[in-house]
Formats: structure tokens, sequence, C-alpha cells
């Protein structure tokens, strides 16, 4: 299966949200809920995997390994496992994650700025591959190293500094990046080149340059850096020591239209192009890509609760906003998503668009999901759907004003209609009761007022 059109998508998405209020996933007692689209899921990462074995020899080991916070949802990793993809984690929760939805360590890689010994030894023990962040953690994987012996593979992370993209906060290869080690800073170079001369069991690279706001060229152009220290070290080592090399992710994704640009075809071309030795079959590859395979994909189906004016500008209160699209509340111009509107009955809103301001409904000023935006003029018990949100979207909630975190539902549409499975209940109220010290309301009683 193919990645498929934004008319194909559009339509299943149509079919999807009919149907659920139909079958009661959204509705009065339902006023917000999440939708995956199966379809579009499994043809991202065909097309993935299609992409990059157009470009490498038959036989070239290559792991497409899911970057688990663009989406930490088992039943979605267990998705993708079974479209022959493995796991990016980069915390001991996500691990758990990854495990719990099968996936073999050989299957997974780790990666954090901020790993424990304990997090280390446990990679280790099961042969999960690790890629060091710093001088001071590859020290501590040398005592780890040499008190048991692993089949994990072990890499260093560099930072090319190569600049930043559009949204700053989403850059990793910038000059004071916190992640890797910097490889133009003074000596640094020289002393990566020794590290691994020094460490033979070391034989992996890694580089991930950042995410969305990067244009292909930059996301190459730190590749092709990873690869000529690659080349170089192998000079030096007088063998292939480092027989992978780990190009992170960083797929940008379109939040402007249906239509799924750039491609995973475009980007491994360009990469066939600009750094051809990366591709020859000399060297295992590992990408670590997340957004792009689930964005388009996900919605969210909130209902217009109520609707007002202010200023004369027409406002819809629904109950999406900041806790299922903080990225888009808080920094509106870098994270812009679409809106669609629908009926009560689930069907396209009808009607002339009008500028209106889509409300959440958290207490603050600035929960807006749109502001301004053309729409057909909703009404109370119409509903929007938020668009291009399957990955850090409604799967990483924000719990402001205890809102609870919607259900998620994943769906097939067709000619037999529409199906769904729950891939995460909608949470009670006694949940959020709980996990908010609910069982020891008394706690903090009886201890003094002043010092003891």
């Amino acid at each position: 299966m193919a990645s498929d059109t934004g008319n194909e998508s559009a339509a299943r998405r149509d079919q999807a949200v009919t149907a659920a209020l139909e079958e009661g996933l959204a509705g009065p007692g339902s006023p917000i809920t999440a939708l995956l689209d199966v379809t579009g899921i499994r043809g991202s990462a065909t097309a993935l995997r299609a992409a990059f074995e157009a470009v490498v020899p038959a036989g070239t080991p290559v792991l497409h390994a899911f970057a688990v916070k663009a989406s930490p949802l088992v039943p979605v990793l267990r998705l993708l496992y079974e479209e022959g993809l493995g796991a990016e984690v980069a915390s001991p929760g996500e691990l758990a994650l990854a495990r719990a939805a099968g996936i073999r360590p050989e299957r997974t890689v780790l990666d954090s700025p901020a790993k424990t010994g304990t997090e280390l030894r446990e990679a280790l023990g099961l042969g999960i591959a690790v890629n060091a962040d710093n001088p001071q953690e590859l020290a501590r994987l040398d005592a780890l190293v040499h008190a048991a012996p692993t089949s994990s593979p072990i890499g260093l992370r560099v930072n090319p500094q190569i600049g930043a993209g559009s949204i700053g906060a989403l850059s990793t290869a910038t000059a004071t990046s916190k992640f890797g080690v910097a490889l133009r800073d003074e000596g640094a170079r020289d002393w990566v080149v020794r590290a691994y001369l020094d460490r033979p069991w070391l034989t992996r690279l890694h580089t991930h340059s950042g995410s969305q706001g990067l244009p292909l060229e930059l996301l190459a152009s730190g590749v092709r850096a990873a690869y000529e220290l690659a080349e170089e070290i192998n000079g030096a080592a007088g063998r292939r020591q480092i027989d992978t090399i780990d190009i992170g992710g960083g797929l940008p994704v379109n939040f402007a239209s249906d239509a799924q640009t750039p491609s995973y075809a475009d980007y491994a071309r360009l990469l066939a192009r600009e750094v051809p030795g990366l591709l020859d079959g000399r060297y295992g590859l590992v990408t670590e890509f997340g957004r792009s395979l689930l964005a388009k994909h996900g919605l969210v189906l909130a209902r217009v609760e109520y609707t007002k004016t202010a200023g004369g500008r027409p406002i819809a209160v629904t109950h999406a906003g900041v806790q299922i699209a903080a990225r888009t509340v808080y920094a509106p111009a870098s994270w812009p998503l679409r809106i669609a509107a629908y009926d009560a009955k689930g069907r396209p809103k009808a009607g002339p668009d009008v500028a209106q301001d889509v409300a959440g409904p958290a207490c603050f000023a600035g929960d807006l999901l749109a502001e301004n935006r053309p729409l057909p003029l909703l009404e109370p018990g119409d509903w929007v759907a938020v668009l291009d949100t399957g990955a850090y979207y409604f799967a990483h909630h924000y719990a402001y004003n205890s809102l609870a975190r919607p259900g998620v539902h994943g769906f097939t549409a067709g000619t037999e209609g529409v199906r769904f499975r729950t891939v995460r209940a909608p949470q009670s109220v006694e949940e959020i009761v709980a996990e908010s010290g609910g069982s020891t309301p008394d706690a903090l009683l009886g201890m003094g007022g002043g010092q003891e």
C-alpha cells in the first residue's frame, strides 16, 4: 500500500466523523474525541520503507525506528511494528511502552541527553542500541561495557552545528544545542575520532538536526556531516569500525492542506544525490521519523457548546483547546492547525465562510485553536475537526483546568462502512481525582505551621 492521496484521506475522514456521531463515540456525553486513520498510518509506513528500499542496495540493513515521543500509545506502536518499524525511545516510560507493544530489543534504539546509569544498564542488558549523548555518558558506558558483555550496538551522537530552521525550539543542530557532541567546537572533532579509536565496541554514529521547520536541504547537510565523519573515523581506524549511521528523523509535515508533502521519496532521493556514499551498501542505516508518519492521520472532533460575539467577531466555544493542542495555543504562528466544520449530524458544514474564532474550554484568554478563521458560521451543536493532530497533539495531554484526556479511536473507512477500535478510553473524573492525590486527602494536615 502506497501513501494515499489527500482526497482519499479527506473522504475517509468525512465518513469517520459521521459514523462517530452515529455510534455515540462523539455526542452530548462525549463532546471531544480523537480519531486515527489506520489505513493512512499503514500507507505512511509503507511509503517510508519503499522510499529507502529504492535508494539502497538489496540486503542493506535498514531499521526505521518510530520516534515514540510522537505518539506514546501502545496500539499505535504495535501497528507500526506490524508494518515493519521499530522504536526510538528516550525515557524509561517510552521503553516500557515499546516493550508493551512487543517491539523486540534489536528493533529498539535508546536516545536521550539524560540517561541514568540504571537506564543504561537495562538497555545494555536487553541488547538495545544506545546512542551516547556526551563524553560523560560515554565514560559511564566504558565502565558498564567492561563490567559485563553486551550485544547492544553503541554509538555517539554528534551535533553538526549546521544552524536552525524556522522553529528554534525544534532545531537540534544549532551552535549551542543541548544535544550531542558539538562537532565544530575547538578540539571536538579530534576528540570524537580518538574516542572511536580507543573503543573498538563503538560502531555507530548518530545525528539528528531537528524536525518541523527544517528544509530538506538542511537535514541532508547534517547527514552529510555525519557521513564524512564516519569516513574519517574508519580511515583512521584502517577498518570499517563504524558500520551503521543513524540519520534521525525530522521530515517536516505540510499543515496547510491534505497533501502529504514533502514525501519520504523526496528525502531519500535527495540523500542519494547529496550523500551517495551513505547509501551504497557499506553502511547500515537507522531512521527515527515520528511526526511525518502520523500527523496527517489523526483528528480531534469537538462539539461547539456555545457561540457569541465580541468586538463584532463571532466566537465558537468548543471542547478542544490547550489540553490537546498546547503547541498551537501557545505558539500559533509556528503551529497553525486546520479546522474543518461539520453540522450536528457530522456532515460537512455548508454556507459562506465567516471569519470567526474557534476557542477551547480552558479558563484563559489565549485558549484559541484558530483566530479570525474563515469557516461556515458555527452554531451550538455543530462539530469542529482539528486536523493533522495524529502526532504530538491528543496523545500529549496538558491537564489545564483538570480537563480530561479524550478517548482515542482508530478507524478504517471504505465501501463497507466504518469500523472503530478503542486505542485509549476517555479519562474519567474518578481517574483525575485518583491521580491528583484523591486517596490521601489528609496528607498535609497535622504538619507544623513553622519550623519543626
